[in-house]
């Protein structure tokens, strides 16, 4: 699978990718920070050997568990899995054991200046994790019992009251600063995750919109004439029985045809209403009985604005006829889909002007990194063409340059007959 690299990613995945980065480099910055300090000339020629293999190797260990845990710590605060309480368990058995080998090399090694840092460079791996795990409040009393413990085995070690409470000051500082700050990193990624859903349901609800205004204005149509149709159809049944039934008990010479006469003409009107209503079937899938351009404009303002997207619009003076206020506005419907649906835009731009008897759609957005997924087999953008084509018009659609997408329909005024659109269904 190719990875995207930068530039190839939505602003959303930079953030996800930036917060997660962040989190993930805390624990290790711990870890590298606490084996660089074991290896400080004080502790690496005057402590005991076994204890400071010990103290880097369980630090490399807390380094492991911590990353492991982070991962699904994020993955639980953003409501996509939950994490093993092993994992938790054998991360904190790791910390402490790494905190007691600091705090017992401390004993054996004058540590007086690096013994706080050694202590919140161990600390900070697992308490930064585990605070996406529970509340604040939580959070603040684990800090505090955490500190408390600090204090007193630093006491332990002979230090003095001042430098006990330094420690502790210190330690505490470290690991509360790194908690807060993976708190709010995931917190605002969790925001724009929750936005991103909300913009995901508003296309989905505009797309379920549109739809049941397509299966209104199907059942208006239909249901009067079918209904109409089957009275009629039935009509000319019965006067077809009775017509057939009077020719065989009329005498020879006083058959009337009158009864078929009436039934023909029933039919004659059923295959009118047939015909009605297929033209009125194929304007409704056209979208052609709601011809009007800004309508569907400004639904796509509004639609847009909803979404979070800033929808500016461009007007010009030429009225357009009905058959080209029709394609264009399908054109305003495909486009509006395909920016809530596809990339992370911020701002849309539609414009309507005429030039040398053309009038000229554009609809131009940003936040598109790849091919625009308009391009691709069974986008909608196949079918515009042919709308358009009916009114002898283009479509242009592709990448403008600058992370935007620009699509561009053309409809040349002075080539327009009137003619319906119907070959194009």
């Amino acid at each position: 699978m190719r990875v995207k690299g930068w530039s190839g990613r939505s602003g959303l995945a930079k953030v996800d990718l930036y917060t997660r980065g962040t989190v993930y480099l805390i624990p290790w910055a711990g870890v590298l920070g606490l084996t660089l300090l074991l290896q400080a000339r004080p502790v690496h020629e005057d402590g005991q050997l076994m204890l400071v293999l010990s103290a880097s190797l369980l630090a490399v260990a807390e380094g492991v568990l911590c990353g492991r845990l982070a991962r699904h710590a994020m993955d639980a605060y953003l409501g996509q899995g939950q994490v093993p309480r092993s994992l938790v368990s054998r991360a904190a058995a790791v910390t402490a054991a790494t905190t007691a080998a600091v705090v017992a090399l401390a004993s054996t090694v004058d540590l007086a200046e690096l013994l706080p840092t050694m202590l919140a460079a161990g600390l900070a791996p697992f308490l930064t994790v585990h605070c996406l795990l529970v509340r604040n409040r939580t959070t603040a009393l684990i800090q505090l019992a955490v500190l408390a413990v600090v204090g007193g085995l630093v006491s332990l070690t002979g230090r003095s009251a001042g430098q006990a409470l330094f420690a502790v000051v210190t330690t505490g500082f470290v690991t509360g600063w790194m908690a807060f700050t993976a708190r709010v990193s995931m917190w605002v990624l969790a925001v724009m995750w929750e936005l991103r859903e909300a913009r995901d349901v508003q296309a989905r609800l505009a797309v379920a919109e549109e739809r049941l205004r397509f299966g209104r204005d199907l059942h208006d149509v239909m249901g009067r004439n079918l209904a109409v149709i089957a009275l009629k159809s039935e009509l000319a049944v019965q006067l077809a029985r009775r017509a057939s039934k009077g020719e065989c008990e009329a005498p020879v010479g006083r058959r009337s045809g009158d009864g078929w006469d009436r039934a023909v003409d029933q039919m004659t009107e059923v295959q009118r209403i047939a015909q009605e209503s297929h033209r009125e079937v194929r304007d409704v899938v056209r979208g052609y009985r709601e011809a009007d351009l800004r309508v569907e404009v400004e639904g796509a303002r509004g639609v847009l604005a909803a979404a979070g997207i800033v929808c500016t619009v461009e007007w010009g003076e030429a009225e357009l006829p009905g058959d080209v206020q029709s394609a264009l506005g399908w054109v305003v419907r495909e486009a509006t889909t395909n920016v809530l649906r596809h990339g992370d835009a911020q701002r849309c731009t539609i414009s309507v002007r005429t030039a040398d008897d053309t009038v000229v759609l554009v609809v131009e957005n940003d936040g598109v990194t790849e091919a625009a997924p308009g391009d691709a087999p069974g986008s909608g953008l196949a079918g515009l063409r042919e709308r358009l084509s009916a009114v002898g018009g283009t479509l242009e659609a592709g990448p403008a340059g600058g992370g935007r997408f620009r699509l561009t329909a053309r409809v040349p005024l002075g080539q327009q007959t009137g003619q319906d659109m119907e070959e194009a269904v």
